[in-house]
Formats: structure tokens, sequence, C-alpha cells
């Protein structure tokens, strides 16, 4: 058992509430050896009822909830900064060829690595991956995640038309290997598996069928397997779809009407929805990935949010990454303020503690996790960050100067970066900064 006395910042209430963020100034956090959070108290109430147990002194930073990202592609850390294309020119010049690479199953190792590293060094400690179109890609991804000790949920990636042959599969063999996936993967220790068609202009009727039949098979939507995928990103990518699927109400329905949508079930970008897709995706509680950054790089559009929100769709944030900037969470979550900033009336005025949210607890509840992890209260997962800015930076100083914590956190997602996270735990274990092992256990 160890004893964690920090300033904490969280927020275990609800996205908007202004009274959300909660700051403890001196709390002391305590963790069993299973990594779960046994207190969150003052730090004398700690020592009289644990006074045989170590207390590591963290009050020169600030602990935070580890990061929860609900959308971010493993094949596309070494194509970060592709800039200059619209979506569809930006797969077929950057995304793509560097996803045939993976099928190599030396360098997708090495690319897992570099992957799972830049997550932990951001202070991503849960993540909804997009996988990898090759088996033997997903083994390394997910061999490396356990060892890691990341909460992932992953899978094999499908299409059967429209890529690069290589890429391709039928969908007799996307359920076969999907299948024998799943059955060594999901529920292995910090793991789950999800279904994953690329998105609806790559994945035929008989393919997005397959994908129903796997999640089916594992419980359905609502309990057992997971189901991501892209969804109206760029409108020329809808407009294709529209044309692929005439028989469909509109981009969402293509899931839909194979079983796809429910509460395990996450679309990444939403940036143009019809009100009914928001409707249906309220309706079936079908979680919303928010990537700012990719959104603004490829030029799809500005995310509406309210929309969202009005609704009832749960909305968390991605990095996105190969589009994006970057794994950073803070990033996004200061995009994603731009953005609604630009949005005028249209948009959600957001207070910096409802980055916070987007970046952490929205995160855990778009991904069933919210009774675990996502904020550091007693009886969650101790997966935390510590935020331990360079003395003399820029970071630093603003932070002394900080009026009240919705000032800290502003300053956090305003000039926070991977080189300020200085210690990352996930179930009470440190992770190794720039490494993919564990260190031995604290």
């Amino acid at each position: 058992m160890t004893i964690y006395r920090s300033r904490v910042l969280d927020t275990p209430g609800d996205l908007g509430d202004p009274e959300g963020l909660r700051s403890d100034q001196d709390c002391a956090l305590v963790v069993d050896d299973d990594g779960v959070i046994l207190a969150r108290t003052g730090v004398e109430a700690a020592r009289r009822d644990h006074p045989d147990h170590p207390v590591v002194d963290l009050r020169d930073g600030i602990l935070m909830p580890g990061m929860v990202d609900a959308h971010v592609h493993f094949p596309q850390v070494r194509i970060i900064g592709g800039l200059g294309m619209a979506l569809l020119d930006w797969l077929a010049r950057c995304a793509l060829p560097e996803e045939e690479r993976l099928a190599d199953a030396d360098h997708a190792g090495e690319v897992a690595q570099e992957f799972l590293s830049g997550l932990v060094q951001s202070g991503t400690t849960t993540a909804l991956v997009f996988g990898s179109h090759f088996p033997e890609a997903m083994e390394v991804l997910f061999a490396q995640a356990q060892q890691v000790g990341l909460r992932m949920t992953s899978g094999l990636v499908v299409s059967d038309r429209i890529l690069p042959e290589t890429l391709l599969t039928t969908p007799s063999q996307a359920l076969d290997v999907g299948r024998a996936l799943a059955e060594r993967w999901h529920g292995q220790g910090r793991l789950r598996y999800a279904v994953t068609p690329r998105f609806s202009l790559s994945a035929s009727q008989e393919m997005l069928e397959s994908c129903g039949v796997l999640l089916r098979e594992g419980g359905g939507p609502s309990e057992g397997l997971w189901f991501t995928s892209h969804v109206n990103e760029n409108p020329v990518e809808i407009e294709e779809v529209r044309r692929l699927f005439p028989e469909a109400r509109d981009y969402v329905d293509t899931y839909d009407r194979h079983g796809l949508l429910g509460p395990r079930s996450v679309l990444a970008h939403n940036v143009h929805p019809a009100a009914a897709e928001l409707e249906r995706m309220g309706q079936t509680r079908t979680a919303a990935a928010h990537c700012p950054t990719s959104n603004f790089s490829l030029g799809s559009g500005l995310f509406p949010l309210r929309q969202h929100l009005a609704a009832g769709v749960p909305v968390a944030l991605g990095s996105d990454v190969g589009a994006g900037t970057g794994f950073s969470l803070f990033q996004e979550g200061l995009q994603a303020y731009f953005g609604q900033r630009l949005l005028g009336a249209e948009g959600v005025q957001l207070a910096p503690s409802d980055l916070l949210h987007l970046s952490t607890r929205s995160g855990a509840l778009a991904l069933g996790l919210a009774e675990t992890v996502g904020d550091l209260s007693a009886g969650r997962q101790f997966d935390a960050v510590l935020v331990r800015p360079g003395a003399g930076g820029t970071l630093e100083t603003v932070l002394r100067h900080a009026r009240d914590p919705q000032d800290v956190v502003a300053k956090l997602f305003s000039l926070g970066s991977p080189a300020d996270i200085d210690t990352v735990w996930i179930g009470g274990e440190r992770v190794v900064s720039g490494a993919s092992h564990l260190q031995e256990p604290r």
C-alpha cells in the first residue's frame, strides 16, 4: 500500500457542470497493492489510518487522471505531419502506403513500440485503438500493449473494396480472423477486442454483415465485444458512401442496419451529421470520438458539439494521430476549445474543466470504464499522470501565477505537452516514460 501526496485535479461529475472541477491542494490518495484507490483524504488522516505505509510526496507537480483517447490509429505514428491534403488524398498518399508496410511483422513490432511509447509519454493510459489490416501486426500490438499494461480496446481493420489489394480481405476471412483474435485477446488483462471495419466506403454490405455477426457472437453491441469505425468525416466521402449504399437512409444507417450501433460502439469524427443520424446515435448511446487537430489539418470542418450533446450522444476526444498533430490530449482539448469558439453561438463555450473532462472522464464513459478510470475517486484504479513542468519554463511560470483551479487547468491545456508529463501510473504501476515495459511495481 502506498500513500500519494499531491495537488490533485479531476472532474468526477458531468461535462458542462460549472462546479465539476475537483481540486485538492494537498491531498492523500491511498492506493492498495492491486492499484485501487482506497481513500481520497487528508494527509494526516491517511498517515493515522495507515502508519506503516510509505508516503510519496508529489507536491512539486500536479496529479491528474490518466488520459483516455477514444480514437487513435496504431499504424500511423510515422506519418504525423502530412499537411496540405484533404481526407481521401491524404489516405492515398500518406496513410495507406504506411499501413501496407505493417504486413512485415518485424516492422509492425517497431511501430507498435513507437506507438505505445507515444501514448504513454503523452499521459494516455486508456485508448480505443484503430488497429492494422494484418493479423500478425495485431498479435504484436496486443502482446506489447499487455506488456506495457495499457488499457486498450482494438481489433483487426477489415475492408473488401477501394483500398490497395494488400489491405483487402473477404467477409468470411474477416470473420474467421476476427473471431480468433477476439478469442485470444478479449478480456486478457486490460485488453478488449473491437470489431473494426475501416469505414463504409471500403466495406461492402457483406463485410458489414460479417462484422455484425462477430459483434453478436461476442455478446452484441450492449455487452461483450466493441465496435468502432469512421463516419461523416469529409463531404466527398459522405457523397460516395451515399452512392455505394442507395438503400441506406444515411451514413450512420449503413452501420445501424447491421446491428453495429450501441453503448459499446464509437464512431470517429462525425463532423457533418444529419439530425436523424444524431438522433439515432443518441437513441442507441453510440459515442462520437471528436478529433479536432485531424479535422483541422485535413480541412474536414468544425465539430457540432452542441448538436451531439443535445441529441444525447456521448462525446470524447481522440488524437487520431496520423492526420493530427500527435498523441497529446492537451493539444486536442485546446483545439476543441478553439473550434467551439469559432462556431460562435452554434458552438459550446467550453470551460477549462470541460477540456479535462473530455480528456479523461468523457473517454472513460464512452468506453464503458467510468467505474474503473477517468477520475481519482476512491474505488477507481490508480491510473494517473503527474504533470511536472521544467523549472523556468513558460508553463511552470504561469502555473505559479494561476488565479484559481480553473486557471490552472486552462494553463495546462494551453501550454502542456508530453515534455511536461513526468510520471504515468496504470493500475498503480509506474510506467517507464519513453519505453514499452513497466518498471517493477511501486
